[in-house]
C-alpha cells in the first residue's frame, strides 16, 4: 500500500467554524483537505431560516449559508472529500487520522467536528425537528414562536436560560421537568420559577411531539411520573434542553477533554490545544454559546494559527 500525501492542513468538520477556517486556510494558499461526516453543514443545515448571523437582515436559509461557506472556500482551493475520522495518532509527525481503511496524513489539524443536541427519542420528535415546531435553540428560533405557546423539556440550567429567553417571545413557555424541583443553579431557578409567563410542569415527561402525519406540532404529550397521567400542552413550539453530546470520542484520547466530553484548550487560547498544531473550534470545544457567528470566530483563530504555526515550522 502507498504512503498517502502529506497535507498541510485537515480541517475534520463542515459547520461553521471547519467552513471558515476552510477559508482562511484556502485563502492563504495552504490548500486545505475538509473531511466531511455524517452530516455535511453541520446542524445549522437542519434549521430553515437563522435570523441572528451578521449580513443577512432579512434572515437567510441554513442549508444555503452553508451552502454558500462551502462553495466560497471551493473558490480558494479547498478541497472535500466524505470521510468519518475514527481514532487519531497526534503523536505521529505527521499527524495521522484513520478514516476507515484509508489514513489522513497531515502537518496541521484543526478540529471542528461540532456537537450534537441531545434529544428525547420521544414520537414525533425527529419528524417535527427543524422548523416544523421542534427546536433545540432558543437564541436561533424563539422569535418564529410571537405570541404564541411554548414548551421547554429540561431541568438544568440550559433549560432555565432557554424558558427565560423564550419568555421575550412567546404569551406562555411551560417548562417540563420530571421532579418537583429544578437542577438549575439557584439563581438560575429562582427567574425561571418567579417568572410569570413560566408554568413549571413538576413530576412530567414527554411523551409525544403531537403533529405527525400533519406536519407541522400542534402540542407536547406529557406523562406525569407520580399518577401516569397524561395530558397534551396546547404548543406550538418544543425546545429540547437536555443538553448537547461534543463530536469528541475519537480525538479524546489524544487531546484533553472536561468531564462532559468538550476539548479543553491550552491556556491562553480558545483554539490551541497541548499538541503543536492540532487546533479545535466551534461547538466541540464551547458548551457556553454555540452559536453560528462564535463558531465561525473560532474557525478563523485556528486557520490563522496554524498559517502561523506552518510558516514557523516549514510548512
Amino acid at each position: 500500500m502507498s504512503t498517502p500525501p502529506v497535507e498541510n492542513v485537515v480541517i475534520v468538520g463542515t459547520g461553521c467554524a471547519g467552513l471558515t477556517a476552510a477559508v482562511y486556510a484556502a485563502r492563504a494558499n495552504l490548500s486545505p483537505l475538509v473531511l466531511e461526516g455524517p452530516l455535511p453543514g453541520g446542524q445549522l443545515t437542519t434549521t430553515s431560516e437563522v435570523e441572528n448571523f451578521p449580513g443577512f437582515p432579512e434572515g437567510v436559509d441554513g442549508f444555503q449559508l452553508m451552502d454558500s461557506l462551502r462553495r466560497q472556500a471551493m473558490k480558494f482551493g479547498a478541497r472535500f472529500e466524505q470521510a468519518l475520522v475514527q481514532s487519531v495518532d497526534f503523536a505521529a509527525s505527521p499527524r495521522r487520522l484513520a478514516c476507515g481503511e484509508r489514513e489522513v496524513l497531515a502537518r496541521a489539524v484543526i478540529v471542528a467536528t461540532g456537537a450534537s443536541p441531545r434529544m428525547t427519542g420521544i414520537l414525533g420528535e425527529r419528524e417535527l425537528f427543524g422548523g416544523k415546531g421542534v427546536s433545540t435553540c432558543a437564541t436561533c428560533d424563539g422569535a418564529f414562536y410571537r405570541k404564541m405557546d411554548v414548551a421547554v423539556i429540561g431541568g438544568g440550567d440550559s433549560a432555565a436560560e432557554e424558558a427565560l429567553f423564550l419568555t421575550r417571545f412567546a404569551n406562555r413557555v411551560y417548562l417540563v421537568h420530571r421532579r418537583d424541583s429544578l437542577r438549575a443553579s439557584r439563581i438560575m431557578s429562582e427567574r425561571a420559577t418567579s417568572h410569570p409567563k413560566i408554568q413549571l410542569v413538576w413530576n412530567s415527561v414527554p411523551v409525544e411531539a403531537v403533529g405527525v402525519p400533519e406536519g407541522a406540532l400542534s402540542g407536547l404529550r406529557v406523562r406525569n411520573v407520580q399518577t401516569g397521567a397524561e395530558t397534551v400542552l396546547p404548543v406550538k413550539g418544543v425546545f429540547v434542553a437536555i443538553g448537547h453530546v461534543p463530536n469528541t470520542a475519537a480525538f479524546a484520547p489524544a487531546l484533553d477533554v472536561d468531564p462532559n466530553g468538550y476539548f479543553v484548550p491550552s491556556a491562553g487560547s480558545q483554539v490551541r490545544t497541548k499538541v503543536p498544531g492540532v487546533y479545535v473550534a466551534g461547538d466541540c470545544a464551547d458548551h457556553v454559546y454555540r452559536q453560528a457567528v462564535t463558531a465561525a470566530g473560532m474557525g478563523c483563530q485556528a486557520a490563522i494559527e496554524a498559517e502561523r504555526w506552518l510558516a514557523e515550522h516549514g510548512g
